[in-house]
């Protein structure tokens, strides 16, 4: 059975910086996507980055410029690093990973795989 795991979450300043990572197991496939949707107290679950088999990222407009996502290999996994922190940045993080072809990496619907979601909040 696949497991997602995140881990780097906590609390820290606004301006501050924290980096998310993810790791997979009993997930032997390459992703297709990887991605981090974030979901904070009476909001929707939102997409925050992806990244496709191909290298390919995508950024929430709120986030670009602040926040970098990447692959680590070795945990078939994406990374997240997060700089210049806002209290709107407040919430709980999830990392999904889909081995097959989706349309759009951005889509929730688009992963098979998440994790449990790792705390983020930023005190101003």
């Amino acid at each position: 059975q696949v497991q997602v795991v995140e881990s780097g979450g906590g609390s820290v300043q606004a301006g501050g910086s924290l980096r998310l990572s993810c790791a997979t197991s009993a997930y032997t496939r390459t992703s297709y996507c990887m991605g981090w949707f974030r979901q904070a107290p009476g909001k929707e679950r939102e997409a925050v980055a992806s990244i496709d088999e191909a290298g390919v990222t995508t950024y929430a407009d709120s986030v670009k410029g602040r926040f970098t996502i990447s692959k680590d290999n070795a945990k078939k996994a994406p990374v997240l690093l997060m700089n210049s922190l806002k209290s709107e940045d407040t919430a709980m993080y999830y990392c999904a990973v889909q081995p097959n072809w989706r349309f759009n990496c951005n889509w929730s619907s688009s992963y098979n795989y998440w994790g449990q979601g790792t705390q983020v909040t930023v005190s101003s």
